[in-house]
């Protein structure tokens, strides 16, 4: 085996003539179902070590009056768990979900998975974590760049755009035409 690199290997399916890209409404559906099922992991999480938290279980038992504004400030100051918690954790289940299936829950619910803008073949870890970390890119200037879907040729919002990836999937077959008695079809 040579040291060279080997080109990425596109994931099993459709071909491309076969895809289409996922627009802004069917992403912000996946989005939300990804909320549902991570929002209860950071916030359990959060719980469990925010009560670890001597200095807020402290603050929390005295008489209210006795507490300075100082003390509460103190106990709530944010601290590496939390970040860890509210920041590193999300971003490694979700790049780790959008390496081994090339996409997250709520995109696979939509048949939706994320390929690289060239190639059509699976991203790079790099482009993966670019992209995730271009999520806060995109919605700095008032959500501009997660908008940008709705706009683009491609669907590709700033972050797509920053990693070089699309969002696609399946076309959906054409549909019957609808027929009512006594009418001819066009």
């Amino acid at each position: 085996m040579s040291g060279a690199p080997q080109p990425a290997v596109p994931r099993a399916g459709p071909p491309a003539g076969e895809l289409e890209y996922v627009g802004f409404w069917l992403r912000v559906v996946a989005a939300c179902v990804d909320t549902l099922w991570l929002t209860p992991i950071i916030v359990l999480l959060g719980f469990v070590f925010e009560h670890a938290n001597s200095a807020l279980t402290d603050v929390m038992l005295r008489d209210p009056a006795s507490v300075s504004v100082s003390e509460l400030a103190a106990a709530l100051a944010p601290t590496p768990v939390d970040f860890v918690v509210s920041y590193v954790l999300p971003a490694v289940l979700v790049v780790l979900f959008w390496r081994r299936r090339s996409a997250t829950p709520g995109k696979m619910l939509i048949r939706a998975r994320i390929v690289d803008a060239g190639s059509g073949a699976a991203p790079s870890t790099r482009q993966l974590v670019v992209r995730y970390l271009g999520y806060f890119v995109s919605t700095i200037p008032l959500l501009l760049g997660l908008l940008w879907v709705g706009w683009d040729p491609r669907k590709q919002g700033w972050h797509d755009k920053l990693a070089g990836t699309v969002v696609v999937r399946p076309k959906l077959r054409p549909s019957a035409h609808v027929v009512f008695p006594g009418q001819e079809p066009q």
